[in-house]
């Protein structure tokens, strides 16, 4: 090993994975459930507290209805059910994170229902991990990276994949 000066950290001796590098930026990150998950930043285009929701017949459960935002029906996906997690009440730190996001080469909007938003964090390349490889077709395939980040792991979210394995347009 070279010695340039700088301190050997273990992570070195791994490979590097170049893919990651782009996924560093700033994240919103909110709660579902005991996971933290983290959405890019640049696709957010806000988040409210919990407002009526109107059912739409004929949608998947994880598709709560549509709330109306600024004149625009918006539709809402649960999270929780999405994920094949337990349900549970919704609370007064329930919220709607609005992203935008490109389904079947249209952009739309979507809400997101999550148990409570957290904060904006900006995530670094030496943070970043490849996201985990299981045989569940739960929400691990949503998950482009996590973070490691004060002793916790954050789940970072690919919007796109989301939406288009959603069929999220045909809610529209």
């Amino acid at each position: 090993m070279i010695d340039n000066g700088k301190p050997h950290n273990a992570h070195d001796d791994e490979p590097h994975d170049d893919s990651l590098d782009e996924k560093a930026g700033q994240y919103l990150t909110f709660l579902i459930g005991n996971n933290e998950y983290g959405i890019e930043i640049l696709k957010v285009q806000e988040f409210v507290g919990l407002m009526p929701i109107k059912r739409v017949p004929d949608t998947p459960p994880f598709i709560r209805g549509i709330v109306n935002l600024h004149g625009q029906n918006i539709p809402v996906m649960d999270l929780r059910v999405r994920f094949l997690l337990e349900s549970r009440e919704d609370t007064d730190r329930t919220s709607i994170v609005v992203v935008r996001g490109t389904c079947k080469g249209k952009e739309i909007a979507l809400g997101f229902l999550v148990d409570d938003v957290r904060e904006v964090m900006e995530i670094t390349e030496e943070q970043l991990e490849p996201p985990p490889t299981t045989e569940s077709a739960s929400d691990d395939s949503f998950i482009m990276a996590t973070a490691r980040v004060d002793g916790k792991t954050v789940m970072l979210l690919n919007i796109d994949k989301i939406l288009e394995s959603s069929n999220a347009s045909s809610v529209m």
